[in-house]
């Protein structure tokens, strides 16, 4: 099987969310893809097959140690496998079935690749679990939940780079991840800046996560009233994107490198 490996949500290697992702003519057993999804150990691996539709694929993520219902890094990295890598179709989108419904992937005549997904369903978290405050050494200005994830917001960018998790304490927290968010500092460049902690899905803190900002984008499009937005995940690789917000989607587009490319011996 062929496997590459590619930064996302960056323009230069060793920078952005990498995501390992391999191709199949037929799905593998569930077993056999999360073991190679822990052995890669990254953030998240993707496999996708091709339907018979023209242009549509199914896909599945898997992090080291589960199977997740919406990954966004692994989605472009995908997209930049199909569209210059693999089957290299002259249309400028791609459709993706999955677990989260139909999501799309456009290319632009600047580089960049752009994901289609379906805006998060966010409330206010009135009832909060013990171990999501406890686990932070900073208190949040509000605390919001996602279908998959808590979103807490700080008032500034020095207070989400100085956040120093309890990530065995947030483990504990029943949701795939939290989301920290601030607006971005003056000199950021940008409009809004998030960090993403993970330790339930096996990852302590992800480089960039594009799904997340199914839950950002509409909170700070209301926040600053404006629906294109640019955005700067501040984890030590760190990522930017450019994100839109589309009625009931959000467009969330990024550049992506590729590292390398393999052969998996499945051993059988």
């Amino acid at each position: 099987m062929r496997i590459y490996q590619l930064d996302a949500f960056t323009d230069q290697l060793f920078s952005g969310n990498p995501a390992a992702v391999v191709p199949l003519t037929e799905w593998l057993p569930d077993e056999r893809m999360q073991q190679i999804a822990a052995e890669n150990n990254l953030a998240e691996t993707a496999f996708y097959v091709k339907t018979e539709d023209e242009d549509t694929y199914h896909i599945r993520w898997f992090t080291p140690t589960v199977e997740v219902d919406l990954c966004g890094h692994a989605t472009l990295a995908t997209g930049y496998v199909v569209f210059f890598l693999e089957q290299k179709p002259e249309a400028e989108q791609l459709f993706f079935n999955s677990r989260s419904g139909s999501l799309k992937v456009c290319r632009g005549k600047d580089g960049w690749l752009t994901l289609d997904f379906p805006v998060d369903s966010v409330h206010k978290a009135n009832l909060q679990p013990p171990a999501l405050l406890a686990s932070l050494n900073e208190k949040p200005l509000a605390v919001y939940k996602g279908k998959t994830d808590y979103m807490l917001v700080y008032t500034s960018q020095a207070q989400i780079e100085a956040l120093d998790p309890d990530f065995r304490e947030m483990s504990t927290v029943p949701a795939r991840g939290v989301i920290v968010t601030a607006p971005g500092d003056a000199d950021s460049g940008v409009d809004f800046v998030s960090r993403f902690f993970g330790p339930q899905s096996g990852i302590d803190e992800d480089p960039v996560t594009g799904s997340a900002h199914t839950t950002l984008v509409p909170y700070w499009a209301e926040q600053l009233g404006k629906t294109e937005l640019t955005a700067r995940q501040l984890s030590k690789r760190g990522g930017d994107l450019r994100c839109k917000l589309n009625g009931e989607r959000v467009d969330i587009s990024g550049q992506v490198q590729l590292y390398l490319t393999g052969e998996i011996v499945s051993g059988d």
